[in-house]
């Protein structure tokens, strides 16, 4: 008897632990910052944990940190567990991708001919018109994003550039945004569908940190019926025109790169309208920021963040000397171009 006593308790005493890891871990919980803009902010907290944002002037910091969430995510935080219900950390990984589902797309511009399906994007919001094209089962932008009306979209107040502070650059590149900027997070902070909670009452109160929630497609700040590329969207496109190791070569522009982008045989051949220019970046270390890198790198910032706790998040890179593109992780307070993609 006391072998039997002694064996189902330890088979008890090991679903008790496999019950607690469990437990554990379904309960991330993740935190960002909102600075403040001019006046303070200030936000209520009912007896549940709710809390509600009555500030319009509230910016999420650069490095900030969101969560993903689907239409159903919670609207309020139990002041006892103080996490927020049915949320996945954000990362490139996390999207289901699979390349076997991809349409491809055919090449359909050479130096003398461009047989590519384009459209025309009329901007609402400041007038300015963008060209379209189709590759794939995808409608891209052809140029980069050029909005930067701070006063509509607050996210934008000193969080995008002209190159080297130049509007002839703007006018030929488009502009450059940080990531928070990108992802409109002004609007993510204050939208009564998906607000931004304390992650608790002593940091509502002294340094004001919150976590916010990322819906599962993020508008950002492209223009309406568009949205800003989540990776896998930017995956679908390199497999689409042929692949991560020739997608470099096939999607930038035919021109206006360092010596021309002939490197290696990595000339830009724009096969498929998509013209990716190299509009360089801000960079900004930790002392100072700074333009570098154009005609030699395009970046594009896409919607997904490096991990769940990371003030880095996913780009899609381009660059004179290599065939490839490819995905990296980017610092959110840099300086990277914008395309957006069709809902």
């Amino acid at each position: 008897m006391k072998k039997i006593f002694v064996v189902l308790s330890m088979v008890a005493f090991l679903v008790a632990c496999d019950d607690s890891a469990s437990a554990e871990n379904n309960e991330p919980t993740t935190l960002s910052s909102i600075e403040e803009e001019g006046s303070s902010s200030s936000s209520s907290v009912t007896s549940a944990g709710s809390v509600t944002l009555s500030s319009s002037s509230l910016l999420l910091s650069d490095e900030g940190v969101f969560s993903r969430s689907s239409s159903s995510e919670t609207k309020t935080e139990s002041s006892s567990s103080e996490k927020l219900s049915e949320t996945s950390s954000c990362s490139e990984d996390d999207d289901e991708y699979s390349s076997s589902s991809v349409i491809l797309a055919t090449p359909c511009k050479t130096e003398t001919e461009d047989n590519c399906e384009y459209g025309t994007l009329l901007d609402d919001r400041d007038g300015q018109t963008y060209k379209t094209v189709k590759i794939g089962n995808q409608w891209w932008m052809a140029e980069n994003l050029n909005y930067a009306d701070s006063v509509k979209t607050p996210s934008l107040l000193k969080r995008n550039w002209c190159y080297n502070n130049e509007p002839d650059s703007c006018s030929k590149y488009g502009r450059l945004y940080t990531w928070t900027a990108a992802i409109d997070s002004v609007k993510i902070a204050t939208d009564s569908e998906r607000p931004c909670f304390c992650s608790s009452e002593w940091l509502c109160y002294n340094s004001d940190r919150r976590k916010c929630v990322l819906p599962d497609t993020v508008p950002g700040i492209c223009p309406n019926g568009w949205h800003l590329p989540n990776s896998r969207e930017w995956r679908v496109l390199m497999d689409a025109v042929g692949g991560k190791l020739t997608s470099g070569k096939v999607l930038r522009s035919q021109s206006g790169w360092y010596s021309n982008g002939d490197w290696y045989d990595d000339k830009g051949l724009d096969s498929f309208g998509f013209n990716a220019l190299p509009a360089g970046q801000m960079s900004c270390p930790p002392d100072s920021c700074f333009f570098n890198d154009v005609e030699e790198h395009a970046y594009f910032w896409t919607s997904a963040e490096y991990n769940s706790n990371s003030s880095q998040a996913y780009c899609m890179n381009l660059w004179y000397a290599s065939r490839d593109g490819w995905l990296s992780e980017r610092p959110k307070k840099y300086g990277h171009s914008i395309r957006c993609v069709k809902d």
